[in-house]
């Protein structure tokens, strides 16, 4: 309906006026995360944060500079758009919320169009926690990732994360993996971004390597056997940490990674652009072989 105001002999519509409100009410509000993203780019990672993902993370420094700006880009983001809080008195450190913004740029940096599943809240817990998120003698958590909820970090397990970067250990990029992994059922092995069609080769994959764990012919950690959704997480440390291994060990399991996240990290490398999800490369090649 339109709206009309009559002053003297003029007829003034607003009707046309208003049906623009929303319009720029969603423009306005679309335009609000790409212009809070420039702000951050302009500012530039701080020369100190710089020096410690050379030390610390080891992609970064594999980068060529084209790579290595975005890769600050994206931990730039992460540090202004994500919510960290300490529980019991915990003091979030610059180096806490960089530790975790910098796992996230880690796994998402040769898929740039993705953006991390889940919640953006991180909360730090002073030591290990149980089911009920109490410490205790015999609490065995260090994290904790939920689907819609916070992830929850310990202060000593995100601090040995990136301490010793080679040791296949980063509570960091678990947690972090798990969250790729959440559908409406659960957690269950499979990422979520997997083609359907070869889920079925992955899981193939992920037991045939469960079994190895199991029988102690493994790089990889015994938690990896677990269950499936463990063994995905514990790969996507050892995968990031300790690639040069891994590729010679578990090769398979290596070139379905590469693939489902477009980056070789022995060079750091992000693959071209393409459309595969993890376990494709599985299933091209079990076509190609009948």
């Amino acid at each position: 309906m339109r709206i009309a105001r009559v002053i003297g002999h003029e007829v003034t519509s607003v009707g046309p006026v208003l049906g623009l409100v929303p319009v720029v009410l969603i423009l306005l509000i679309g335009l609000r995360r790409p212009w809070r993203r420039w702000r951050l780019a302009r500012r530039g990672l701080a020369a100190e944060h710089q020096r410690w993902l050379r030390t610390h993370v080891p992609l970064y420094p594999k980068l060529n500079a084209p790579d290595r700006e975005r890769f600050e880009r994206d931990v730039q983001f992460v540090l202004g758009e994500y919510s960290f809080e300490g529980v019991q008195d915990v003091e979030v450190t610059d180096t806490l919320r960089l530790s975790v913004a910098a796992g996230i740029a880690v796994l998402l940096h040769g898929r740039p169009s993705w953006e991390l599943p889940g919640s953006r809240s991180i909360l730090f817990y002073p030591e290990r926690f149980d089911e009920t998120y109490h410490g205790t003698m015999t609490a065995s958590y260090d994290g904790m990732a939920h689907q819609q909820g916070p992830i929850i970090l310990t202060v000593s397990a995100v601090e040995h994360s990136w301490r010793d970067p080679g040791d296949g250990n980063n509570v960091v990029l678990h947690e972090l993996a798990h969250l790729f992994d959440f559908d409406n059922e659960g957690a269950d092995g499979v990422p979520s971004l997997v083609n359907p069609v070869s889920a079925p080769d992955w899981q193939s994959l992920v037991r045939d390597e469960m079994r190895r764990v199991e029988q102690g012919r493994s790089m990889l950690r015994p938690y990896a056997a677990e269950a499936p959704s463990e063994f995905f997480a514990v790969a996507v440390e050892h995968f990031f940490e300790e690639p040069e291994p891994m590729a010679r060990h578990h090769e398979e399991l290596f070139r379905a990674l590469v693939s489902f996240f477009r980056v070789d990290p022995r060079t750091g490398t992000p693959l071209d652009a393409s459309t595969d999800a993890l376990g494709e490369a599985l299933e091209r090649e079990s076509s190609a072989s009948t």
